[in-house]
């Protein structure tokens, strides 16, 4: 379980990744040429998810290792699970239809609460405690 944390940075890095691969797909089967973000709207939908999820990853990974380091390891990396488990729902959800991300959403932040309640009590406790 100590090592949870580092799977679900590694699982991240590949939901980004297949985020950007979304869009590259996507400008190129409705001939968005760069540097636009607008046009067709499933391109469009393609691109925010990845700016989304760029958006709530940049929230996550600091907290998850703040979580993971201050004493709370194995929850931290299962707090990551359920992000990640959120995100993608969300990113599948929002590319077939935008008004059903929300299901999706709200797991990731539910997982995004969980790890940052672990991330305030671990840095909490060793300010105060020493």
């Amino acid at each position: 379980m100590t090592h949870l944390p580092a799977l679900v940075t590694l699982l991240t890095v590949l939901l980004l990744f297949g985020t950007m691969w979304a869009v590259g797909h996507a400008r190129g089967k409705h001939g968005i040429k760069a540097p636009a973000i607008s046009g067709h709207p499933a391109f469009e939908r393609a691109y925010r998810v990845q700016m989304n999820t760029l958006e709530s990853t940049v929230m996550f990974l600091p907290t998850l290792w703040l979580a993971a380091n201050y004493g709370f390891s194995g929850w931290a990396g299962v707090a990551g699970l359920i992000w990640l488990v959120g995100r993608v729902w969300y990113a599948l959800a929002y590319l077939k239809e935008a008004g059903n991300r929300g299901p999706g959403f709200a797991v990731g932040m539910i997982g995004w609460a969980a790890a940052l309640v672990m991330a305030c009590i671990g840095v909490s406790r060793v300010m105060l405690l020493g």
